[in-house]
């Protein structure tokens, strides 16, 4: 590899609160909290073994409104599970809302702020 070609060093979600998403999937993910968001809640990141994601506030934020396109979800997470009832179980009880549970390998979830996610037992 080059030092010109690029690797992904972190997802960037907008969000109204980022400090509030990230500990959202901080524990969605079994990851630290931030240990030193910005003190204006501007911004925060967690990191785990598996990459870094990145909240960061968005004024006027309006959610997506999956599935329907009036405002598109632009990206999604693919979250990877082995137990998917019991990643579903967890996921409603740290406050994600289930949009689609028809596939019979994966979940549909909108997160706190409203950005789709999958929890992927494929």
């Amino acid at each position: 590899m080059t030092t010109a070609v690029p690797t992904l060093g972190a997802i960037v979600l907008d969000c109204p609160d980022p400090l509030a998403l990230s500990r959202f999937y901080a524990s969605l993910l079994a990851w630290p909290e931030d240990p030193e968001p910005a003190e204006d809640n501007s911004w925060a990141s967690i990191k785990g073994d598996s990459g870094r994601i990145d909240f960061q506030r968005a004024e006027g934020y309006l959610p997506p409104t999956w599935p329907a396109a009036d405002r598109p979800q632009m990206l999604h997470l693919d979250l990877a599970v082995t137990d998917l009832e019991a990643a579903h179980e967890r996921a409603i009880g740290l406050g994600a809302r289930l949009l689609d549970d028809k596939p019979e390998t994966f979940r549909v979830y909108a997160d706190p702020a409203g950005h789709p996610f999958c929890l992927c037992a494929c």
